[in-house]
């Protein structure tokens, strides 16, 4: 048999179907990609919109939390335990702000308790003297201008938890753990357990549970109410004095000069009623009307009064 040789002819291979020219696969690539995000940022959109929303604050009839809150708590610890009473200097105003703000972030603020309080005074515990304790009603200025030049005498705002708080206002919110600063419960007009109203009846409860000694107060001979049961002196502070520890409540009523002299004096049935209280609960009671030290300051402010010239 011959010997027949085929000679190979080459043939051109035919493309396969995956075999894409390098236009067409960037053109996919871009395509790809643009779907992608597409698809993220549809993603996002579902997220945002179905993610639930914080609930805005409840919306109150007081003054909203006071603007830098706790900044203020921080600066007023550290002033007073470092420059006024520089014997607290051990407190821990990290620890005493974080108390605070604990005591009422993210709960009801119309259901506030003494118990909220509890470690902030603990951590703000201090000892006053015997003696030198001073209360007041319907008369903060006198009684504050009085405790800044006896310095050795002390109202419950002349403490460290008095200093810190007073005239700020704050609450928060039960499905947040952000301060309200829009607004807070009104004592009147929302609810009387409210963080500002519960913590002041606590902290006053305990200026007084603490009182010894002799003890003052000072009242306002110029208004119709000159002993209020209801204020926190009448209602709150008069009711935790210790007989055991506190041997005389010394009242002394004041009145405005340049103006009404007084509607009571220590002579008018409403300080009856206090002498009253004061003898149900066996703690002796004297009282003075305008009180030689007292009246001297204001007659600094006034010194051309005819009440000033006797």
């Amino acid at each position: 048999m011959s010997d027949h040789r085929f000679s190979s002819v080459p043939t051109e291979e035919e493309p396969g179907c995956c075999h894409l020219s390098r236009k067409v696969k960037v053109c996919l690539c871009v395509l790809l990609c643009v779907l992608l995000c597409v698809l993220v940022a549809v993603a996002v959109v579902v997220g945002v919109l179905m993610w639930p929303r914080a609930t805005p604050p409840r919306a109150w009839n007081g003054t909203g939390s006071t603007p830098h809150f706790s900044e203020i708590v921080l600066g007023r610890c550290f002033t007073y335990t470092q420059l006024l009473r520089p014997e607290l200097g051990h407190a821990d105003c990290g620890q005493i702000g974080k108390a605070f703000t604990n005591a009422f972030l993210s709960k009801d603020p119309c259901h506030s308790s003494e118990q909220d309080y509890q470690l902030l005074l603990k951590l703000t515990s201090q000892t006053i003297p015997c003696h030198s304790s001073v209360f007041w009603s319907k008369s903060t200025q006198l009684a504050h201008l009085y405790t800044r030049v006896r310095q050795d005498m002390f109202t419950l705002e002349d403490t460290l938890i008095g200093y810190i708080a007073d005239g700020l206002n704050w609450c928060g919110d039960a499905g947040s753990y952000e301060m309200n600063y829009q607004s807070c419960p009104h004592w009147r007009k929302d609810c009387i357990n409210n963080p500002v109203s519960v913590f002041w009846d606590t902290v006053s409860k305990r200026f007084a549970e603490n009182a010894c000694g002799e003890v003052q107060v000072v009242l306002n001979g110029s208004v119709s109410n000159t002993f209020d049961k209801n204020s926190t002196f009448g209602r709150v502070e008069i009711h935790n004095l210790h007989p055991g520890k506190v041997s005389v409540l010394k009242a002394w009523v004041m009145h405005d000069i340049g103006g009404v002299y007084s509607y009571h004096t220590c002579s008018s049935p409403i300080i009856d009623d206090l002498k009253f209280i004061l003898s149900k609960r066996n703690i002796s009671f004297t009282c003075e009307d305008d009180y030689r030290p007292i009246k001297f300051l204001q007659c600094v402010k006034s010194p051309e009064d005819s009440s000033c010239r006797k």
